[in-house]
C-alpha cells in the first residue's frame, strides 16, 4: 500500500485536494451554489473556510502516508525554519503589495476607478483588519500542503519554472468555485474570458516567484509569509468596485508585470542556476 501511494504521490495529492475542497463546498452551499456564489454572498466565507480544508488535510494525509514520522518531522522543521536572510522576508512581505501599486497607480491616472481601495475606503482600519486576519488564516491552511507537500516533490523532477507552472494552473483550477460567481461582473466581455483571467493570470507567476522563494530558503514559512500579503493586497489595494473591462485590463497588467519580475530572476540566476530554471 505505501509503495502504491507514493507513486505518483503529487498526482493523488492534488486529486485528494480537489475532492475534499470541493466536496466540501458542494455540502455547504449545493450544487447551485457551487458556481453562483460571489464574494457579496453570505456564504461566501462559509465556501472559502470549506475550500481551505483540501490543501490542509490532504497534505497532512498525503505526508503521512508517504513519509510517516520522518515526514511530519520535516515538515515541523520548514514550518519553524525563520532564519533565511533579511532579504527574503523583504521579498516575501513586499513582493505583492509593491507589484500591485505598480500596477494600479500608472492606470489611476486614466481611471480613477484604479484607485487602490486605502485611499477611497471609508473605514481604513476595518479593512486593514479583515486583510490581514483573512490573509493568515488563507496562508496557513494553503501553504501547509501546497508548498509543504506538492512544492519540494515536484520539484524533484522539475525545474523552478515548471514546477511554478504546473502549481500555478492547478491553484488557479481550484479556485474555480470562489470565482466561477463573478462572471456577472464581466459586462461586455465574454464570461467564459474574464473567468479564465481570474484563474490563470496574475496566480501562475507569482506562484513561480513562490516556489523560487522557498527553492532559496527551504522554508514554508516564507511561503507563508509570501501569500499574506497576496489576500492583503485584495483587500486593501485592489479597487473593489471595478468590473468588466477594468478589471480585465488591471488583471493583464497585473500579470504582465510579475511575468516580467519572474523574467528578472530568471536573467539575475543566469547560467549559473539554468538547471535548476
Amino acid at each position: 500500500m505505501s509503495a502504491l501511494v507514493k507513486r505518483c504521490a503529487v498526482f493523488r495529492y492534488y486529486v485528494l485536494v480537489f475532492a475534499i475542497s470541493w466536496g466540501a463546498i458542494f455540502i455547504v452551499v449545493g450544487p447551485g451554489g457551487f458556481v453562483s456564489t460571489t464574494a457579496t454572498s453570505p456564504t461566501f466565507p462559509l465556501v472559502g473556510l470549506a475550500s481551505l480544508l483540501g490543501p490542509s488535510l490532504a497534505g497532512v494525509m498525503m505526508t503521512g502516508l508517504v513519509d510517516g514520522r520522518a515526514g511530519f518531522r520535516s515538515l515541523l522543521w520548514r514550518l519553524l525554519r525563520w532564519q533565511v536572510g533579511v532579504r527574503w522576508y523583504i521579498v516575501a512581505f513586499l513582493t505583492a503589495p509593491l507589484l500591485t501599486l505598480a500596477t494600479l497607480i500608472p492606470l489611476s491616472f486614466a481611471s480613477t476607478a484604479f484607485l487602490p481601495s486605502i485611499l477611497t475606503a471609508d473605514d481604513k482600519a476595518s479593512l486593514l483588519l479583515t486583510g490581514v486576519a483573512t490573509g493568515l488564516i488563507v496562508a496557513v491552511f494553503e501553504e501547509l500542503g501546497w508548498t509543504g507537500f506538492a512544492t519540494p516533490r515536484l520539484r524533484q523532477r522539475h525545474g523552478i519554472l515548471a514546477t511554478g507552472l504546473i502549481m500555478g494552473l492547478l491553484w488557479g483550477a481550484w479556485h474555480f468555485p470562489l470565482f466561477a460567481g463573478s462572471t456577472g461582473s464581466s459586462g461586455e466581455l465574454p464570461p467564459t474570458l474574464f473567468l479564465a483571467s481570474m484563474l490563470f493570470s496574475w496566480l501562475v507567476p507569482y506562484r513561480v516567484l513562490m516556489v523560487w522563494v522557498y527553492d532559496r530558503t527551504g522554508s514554508v514559512l516564507m511561503a507563508m509569509a509570501m501569500h499574506v500579503p497576496i489576500v492583503v493586497s485584495q483587500y486593501v489595494l485592489t479597487p473593489q468596485a471595478i468590473s468588466g473591462k477594468e478589471m480585465f485590463i488591471s488583471l493583464l497588467a497585473y500579470t504582465g508585470v510579475l511575468w516580467f519580475v519572474v523574467g528578472a530572476v530568471v536573467l539575475r540566476n543566469g547560467r549559473r542556476h539554468e538547471s535548476a530554471l
